[in-house]
């Protein structure tokens, strides 16, 4: 078993001249030579800067080359690195950073007056290296240039890391109202990297997208699987991704083979991309995952777009992808349920239990739990809830990840998803813990009582609805949303405000849920 940067230090020297990346917006590109130079150059700033093995170094950038650069440097160091979203709020960015103590923190230039005024109010500032953002690397190299300038950093090897040693730490929603740390060593990674590798038999001439922000886990697909085998790696930057027409354009204009992305994406391109009016040709294999595919949609794209091979994958952040089921090439007029989420990957292995931890029999509804070599650490300093993750030993030395999703196991071994056990739901692919939305509401000085649910719109997409019993005087929809956006990403601020004189209770006097999905 090797390590992620490893996999990268072959295709270097295996396929230095060709194309590493290409940032989507610009068109700047830098080959695997350079790209391999520049993550060099930081990983001796990084080490003369304190970083150490099994230190976490934060990372705060927008997506381009400098923060491949800066991840793969980071990993060169044997430290593992932490992403977080550029478009959540500082004062998130701060928490993470300072709950997981990063040794240093990577920052654009732009987010890091707040970034450091909200970590100073919980904590201490981190030594900075602050980027300007500039295409093709620029940015980060002059950024090295000028602490070099000052004192030079020492040319070093790379410290001997293990494919146990701590890879990532991806910050997910948590149900207390705070993320917590999802950690990944270099065996889970790598482990996941391989079996895409057999099952989607990628090479040097493949152009991957990506899609997925860093601190997403459809991201490791997006970064691993092309740097291993020599392909290149479109960079999509975060405003583009939203933009179907634009996505077509990228789709068309950098010959994407290989797409990876929320299903939310490929249903806005089916409705709004034009694709009629430009080249799909290129696409060979489309692969989603993150939240339920809508057959509506998906039927739409893959009529319009009939050439590549369409997978459905399946996993929490805790596991990456642990089923897949590739989708059949006719999708039939009267299809009304969404595809199964497939198979246990070859690296894994799955079992159903009941609410006690006894296998279900197939066809019974149970919740699916993953053992092998992708599963998590554990979560970051959060060892209660670690050992809350998995279940019981069993005498077998498996560690059995409890998903928290509700399967069924058909005749074919297929599974049928059914939905989630506890409040966590999925929107756009993101993992979102309704409980911490509420917790930042209950912030708010006029919320008296706040509740949230998720509920399905007319297309089946999500939406997130808040019910607010409030004091005297009722807040308006701007204010809520703006408040909110000052704790949360865009991603979990409520669709929907309704307004009560008091919540629905249930006989227990707890807040009634159920009720509260048939309300509008």
């Amino acid at each position: 078993m090797t390590t992620l940067h490893a996999l990268f230090e072959a295709s270097v020297r295996e396929h230095g001249a060709r194309t590493a990346l290409v940032e989507g917006d610009s068109g700047a590109r830098i080959d695997y030579a350079g790209l391999g130079r520049l993550s060099d150059r930081l990983r001796d700033r990084l080490i003369a800067m304190g970083v150490r093995p099994g230190d976490r170094v934060g990372i705060y950038l927008k997506k381009s080359v400098d923060s491949v650069a800066s991840i793969l440097g980071v990993l060169k160091t044997g430290a593992a690195y932490v992403p977080v979203d550029p478009g959540a709020p500082a004062s998130r960015n701060a928490y993470i950073h300072n709950n997981c103590a990063v040794t240093v923190s990577i920052v654009d230039r732009r987010f890091e007056p707040a970034y450091r005024a909200e970590i100073l109010q919980i904590g201490s500032v981190p030594p900075l290296l602050v980027v300007d953002g500039a295409p093709a690397g620029a940015g980060l190299t002059a950024a090295l240039d000028a602490r070099d300038a000052e004192s030079t950093a020492p040319e070093m090897a790379s410290p001997t890391t293990t494919a146990e040693s701590l890879a990532y730490i991806l910050y997910t929603s948590g149900s207390t109202g705070r993320p917590k740390g999802v950690m990944l060593s270099h065996r889970n990674a790598v482990s996941f990297v391989d079996w895409c590798s057999e099952t989607f038999g990628p090479s040097a001439d493949d152009i991957f997208s990506s899609h997925a922000p860093f601190h997403f886990d459809l991201s490791i697909l997006d970064l691993y699987v092309p740097l291993k085998h020599g392909a290149s790696l479109v960079l999509i930057p975060e405003d583009v991704g939203k933009e179907p027409l634009a996505l077509s354009r990228v789709i068309s204009t950098h010959r994407i083979s290989v797409w990876y992305s929320a299903p939310s994406i490929l249903s806005l391109l089916a409705q709004f991309g034009r694709i009629a009016d430009h080249d799909f040709s290129s696409l060979r294999i489309v692969l989603f995952a993150g939240e339920v595919f809508p057959i509506v949609h998906l039927r739409s794209f893959a009529r319009q777009v009939p050439g590549p091979r369409y997978f459905n994958l399946y996993g929490p952040t805790e596991t990456n992808v642990c089923t897949a089921y590739e989708i059949p090439r006719h999708i039939p007029d009267d299809r009304v349920d969404p595809y199964p989420i497939g198979e246990t990957c070859s690296n894994l292995t799955s079992r159903v239990v009941d609410p006690d931890g006894v296998d279900v029999e197939p066809g019974d509804e149970g919740e699916l739990c993953i053992a092998g070599p992708n599963v998590m650490i554990g979560y970051w300093d959060l060892p209660d809830l670690t050992a809350g993750g998995f279940l019981p030993p069993d005498g077998t030395g498996l560690r059995w990840y409890k998903t928290g999703d509700i399967v069924v196991e058909e005749t074919d071994g297929n599974f049928r998803y059914v939905g989630r056990r506890d409040r966590m739901v999925k929107k756009r692919g993101y993992r979102v813990e309704l409980g911490e939305i509420e917790s930042c509401l209950y912030r708010h000085g006029a919320v008296r009582e706040a509740a949230v649910v998720a509920v399905a719109d007319s297309c089946g997409a999500i939406m997130i609805r808040a019910h607010l019993a409030v004091r005297e005087q009722k807040p308006s929809i701007i204010e809520l949303k703006t408040f909110c956006s000052k704790s949360l990403p865009i991603y979990m601020i409520p669709d929907v405000f309704a307004f009560h004189d008091a919540l629905p209770k249930t006989s227990t006097d707890k807040v009634d849920y159920v009720s509260l999905k048939t309300m509008s």
